[in-house]
């Protein structure tokens, strides 16, 4: 198998898909060769001359690289002409972004190109090593609780010092996944006291098991499908906002991380409860780019609102490139081996499999990009030949 690596183009992206430690246990198969884009490591102090002594080879154009390999791995979909300079039946691995991403789509579409978005993998326990969204959410929510704690104009642990104590700052986290579990624990090493809210049940342990206070707003829990929320009514909405808005006023640091791939993410905190907040505090809204939590905020600006913060995210998992790029990487890694064993129907390919043979096949893209487009022909999955040994049950699904 040939494997590509880009240096990724878009503004504000510092992450690549496969960084050197990823490629040197790719490159000690014997059967795999990766091509990596000059420059695709300099977010991350990786020299060309770093691929170079694990085993890859480096190559200029990102087109060239593409029209050479079976697979090429991306952290977001490639420009146009990338895409189609690359051959019919090879394979396109990222985060795809499919149901916002279009033109990507449905060029490799329309160009025989085979594409895999890491959204779309299946929330099953052994998909946990390809998971990229929650490696990439653990950054994440790291890097909330640093930037809540720099914008903050105090300190958040509480000091007993001969000049007087000053108490620790209250930190309020909206949304329990994988980014605000991380947004919590983070916040709680810093020294601050710590709550957190998140409209499933199953958070509220998770929540308390890192020593924050969870609260309870007395409403209907919103369980969806794979471990994420489902979407909200405008009464509960409304009802929502009324009930944390008390909560809100009285946080010092407000850290917003509620999103669901595919959807506008759910608006937590609205203007009127920004304004009932100290002059001083800070809202942090890593939903930003997807519509947002607050209603206040913009991707990538910080803007002051009665005296109020409120900072947008963007791209925030390539504020810190080294290890999200780590994380991202073996993501990347596990995929590929999964792609190796060769069988199309694995449940982890085939979920996040978007398009093949110049069509969708995954249902829901094809609805929401091309829906005159026949349904594909179901795939005939051939029994293996069964084998002595003891029974198996399927794994549990996982959530965030």
């Amino acid at each position: 198998m040939r494997i590509g690596v880009l240096s990724e183009s878009r503004p504000g992206e510092r992450r690549v898909a496969l960084p050197p430690d990823a490629v040197t246990a790719l490159c000690a198969a014997e059967d795999t060769t990766v091509i990596v884009q000059a420059g695709a490591g300099r977010h991350l102090h990786a020299t060309d001359d770093d691929y170079r002594a694990v085993g890859a080879q480096i190559a200029d154009s990102a087109e060239s690289i593409a029209a050479e390999v079976d697979l090429l791995t991306v952290v977001n979909p490639p420009e146009a002409s990338v895409i189609t300079a690359m051959r019919p039946g090879s394979s396109l691995l990222g985060l795809l972004n499919p149901f916002q991403e279009h033109r990507a789509m449905l060029t490799a579409r329309d160009h025989g190109v085979t594409t895999y978005a890491l959204e779309l993998v299946p929330r099953i326990s052994r998909a946990q090593s390809v998971d990229a969204l929650s490696s990439q959410a653990l950054v994440a929510g790291y890097r909330a609780a640093l930037v809540g704690a720099d914008l903050l104009p105090r300190f958040f642990p509480l000091f007993m010092t001969a000049a007087g104590t000053i108490p620790p700052a209250r930190v309020l986290v909206l949304g329990a996944g994988v980014a605000g579990l991380q947004a919590i624990a983070t916040a709680r090493r810093l020294g601050a006291v710590v709550s957190g809210y998140d409209v499933r049940a199953a958070a509220a342990d998770e929540v308390r098991s890192l020593g924050a206070t969870f609260i309870e707003l007395n409403l209907e829990t919103q369980e969806g499908t794979g471990g994420y929320a489902k979407s909200q009514s405008a009464d509960f909405a409304s009802r929502q906002h009324a009930a944390l808005a008390p909560y809100v006023a009285d946080a010092d640091v407000v850290i917003t991380t509620a999103a669901i791939p595919g959807r506008t993410a759910p608006l937590l905190v609205t203007e009127e409860m920004v304004a009932k907040m100290r002059p001083g505090s800070v809202v942090v809204d890593l939903a930003a780019q997807s519509g947002g939590n607050c209603a206040l905020s913009k991707p990538g600006e910080t803007g002051v609102f009665g005296g109020v913060s409120v900072w947008g995210g963007a791209d925030v998992p390539s504020q810190l490139p080294v290890h999200a790029s780590k994380l991202y990487g073996a993501n990347i890694s596990a995929f590929v081996a999964l792609l190796k064993a060769g069988d199309e129907q694995d449940e982890i390919l085939s979920g996040s499999r978007v398009t093949q043979g110049g069509r969708f096949v995954h249902e829901a893209v094809r609805k929401a990009l091309a829906p005159d487009e026949p349904e594909p022909e179901p795939a005939v999955k051939t029994e293996p030949a069964a084998q002595p040994g003891p029974d198996r049950t399927d794994e549990p699904e996982q959530g965030e």
